[in-house]
C-alpha cells in the first residue's frame, strides 16, 4: 500500500540520517552521538524552578531571565523535530586531587587545562551542522554551553548517561568526564532509549564535597560551590568557605573524581584534547604575579581567561591564604595595593593568615585609609578596624 511504502521510505531515510551523524561525529573525534526528541525531558522545568525558587543560583541571574527557554527546548526554537546530543571525553591521566596536597601548587580544573571546549566543540559542531544540513535539506542550530539549553538532561534522554547524585552526567564508558555540545534540527530522526540511573546508594561524590554543596542527592546549591565561587561569583567569597576552597583557584573536580564510573574512563587522546603541562599545578607565587597583560597572555585560549585577571588573583590569594607559606607575604602585602578593590581585601585576608598576629598589626599600621566599604569589612574581619 503507499502509505506502508512512505512509512518505508521514511525510516530507511531516518536511518541513513543516523548513519551519516555518527560517523560525521567519529570523524570530528567525539566518543558519543546520540539521539532525542525535545518533548523527551518534560520533568527539567519542573527541576529548574525548584533550583531558582530556592535561590541555589546564587548571582547567575542570567538562568532565571532565560528560565522558560531553558526549561523547554521548544521554546528556544519551535521547529526542533530531534536533538542531537554529542560527548567528548576529556578524562584525566590521573587522579586530579593529588595536588591539592601540594599546598604550594595550584588547583585548576581539569576541563580548564586545555584549550576553550566552547571553541573546541562548536568549531566541530558547526562541521557536523553545515554537512547534515547539505545531506538532510533540514534547518539546523548548534549550541554548546552558552544557550539557553539544559543539555544534561538531554543527554540522559539521549542515552549518552544519567545526572548523577552531583547532577554532572555520569557515563558508564567514559565516568564523570564529558563535554556535551547539541545539534537541533528540523529533521525527524529517530531516537534513541534513555539510559536509566546507576548510582544506586553510592555517596561518594556528596560525600567528598569540601563545602557541602549538596543539600541532597541531585540537588546542588551553587552559592557553596567551590566551582561557581571561583568563575562565576564576581564579588568577595564567603568567609566561612575560604578555608574549605583550600588551593582550588578555578573550578573544582572532587565529585567528578569522586566517581566510581570513572574506573571504565580513560584518558582522552592527544589527537582529541591536549592539557598544557604548565596547567597542571601551577606554583601560587607564580600566578601571584601575573598583571592584566601577563594574565591574558598566559592564559591565551584558555576558559580561565574570562573571568578576568581581577577575580583570578582573588582566587589565587585565598590558596595563598590556605598555603601556610610565609614565602608569599612579600607579594601578598604588594597586591594589598592593587587597584582592584577585590583583590586588595583577598590580599587582607591572606596576610592575616600567613602574619604573625604582631606582623599583621604592624603592617595595618602602616597602611592608608582605605576607602572601598568591602575592603574595609575585610580589615574588621581581621579585627584591626
Amino acid at each position: 500500500m503507499p502509505e506502508d511504502r512512505e512509512a518505508e521510505k521514511a525510516g530507511k531515510r531516518r536511518s541513513a540520517l543516523t548513519a551519516f551523524l555518527r560517523e560525521e561525529a567519529r570523524a570530528q573525534g567525539f566518543d558519543l552521538c546520540r539521539i532525542t526528541r525535545p518533548d523527551a525531558i518534560p520533568q527539567a522545568a519542573v527541576r529548574l524552578g525548584q533550583f531558582l525558587d530556592k535561590g541555589h543560583h546564587g548571582t547567575m541571574g542570567w538562568m532565571a531571565e532565560t528560565r522558560e527557554r531553558r526549561g523547554d527546548p521548544r521554546v528556544l526554537w519551535s521547529e526542533t523535530r530531534s536533538i542531537v546530543v554529542f560527548g567528548l571525553n576529556y578524562g584525566p591521566d590521573e587522579d586530579p586531587r593529588g595536588v591539592l596536597e601540594k599546598k604550594d601548587k595550584a588547583a585548576i580544573s581539569v576541563y580548564a587545562r586545555n584549550r576553550d571546549y566552547h571553541d573546541i566543540i562548536k568549531g566541530r559542531l558547526k562541521e557536523i551542522a553545515t554537512r547534515f544540513a547539505a545531506r538532510s535539506k533540514e534547518d539546523v542550530k548548534v549550541f554548546v554551553d552558552t544557550a539557553p539549553v539544559m543539555e544534561k538532561p538531554l543527554a540522559g534522554a539521549a542515552g549518552l548517561g544519567w545526572q548523577g547524585k552531583h547532577t554532572n552526567l555520569v557515563s558508564r564508558a567514559f565516568g564523570s568526564w564529558l563535554f556535551l555540545g547539541s545539534m537541533f534540527t528540523t529533521a525527524d530522526i529517530e531516537p534513541d532509549e534513555p539510559e536509566i540511573d546507576h548510582c544506586g546508594s553510592c555517596r561518594a561524590c556528596l560525600d567528598v564535597c569540601p563545602t557541602n554543596a549538596f543539600p541532597a542527592p541531585y540537588q546542588l546549591d551553587a552559592r557553596r560551590c567551590i566551582s561557581y565561587l571561583t568563575i562565576e561569583h564576581k564579588g568577595p567569597i564567603d568567609p566561612e568557605l575560604r578555608p574549605m576552597i583550600g588551593n582550588r583557584i578555578y573550578g573544582c573536580d572532587d565529585c567528578l573524581a569522586a566517581c566510581p564510573w570513572n574506573k571504565f574512563a580513560s584518558a582522552a587522546s592527544e589527537m582529541k584534547l591536549v592539557a598544557r603541562d604548565d596547567l597542571k599545578e601551577p606554583s601560587i607565587a607564580f600566578l601571584l604575579t601575573l598583571d592584566d597583560a601577563a594574565f591574558r597572555a598566559f592564559f591565551s585560549g584558555s576558559p580561565v581567561k574570562r573571568v578576568g585577571r581581577d577575580r583570578f588573583i582573588r582566587n589565587v590569594l585565598i590558596a595563598a591564604g590556605n598555603s601556610g607559606e610565609p614565602s608569599l607575604i612579600g607579594r601578598c602585602c604588594e597586591l594589598a595595593e592593587d587597584p582592584s578593590p577585590v583583590v586588595r581585601g583577598m590580599a587582607v585576608w591572606a596576610l592575616s593568615r600567613l602574619m604573625t598576629s604582631g606582623e599583621f598589626r604592624a603592617f595595618a599600621a602602616q597602611r592608608h585609609d582605605e576607602a572601598d566599604e568591602e575592603v574595609r569589612a575585610e580589615w574588621t574581619l581581621a579585627g584591626v578596624l
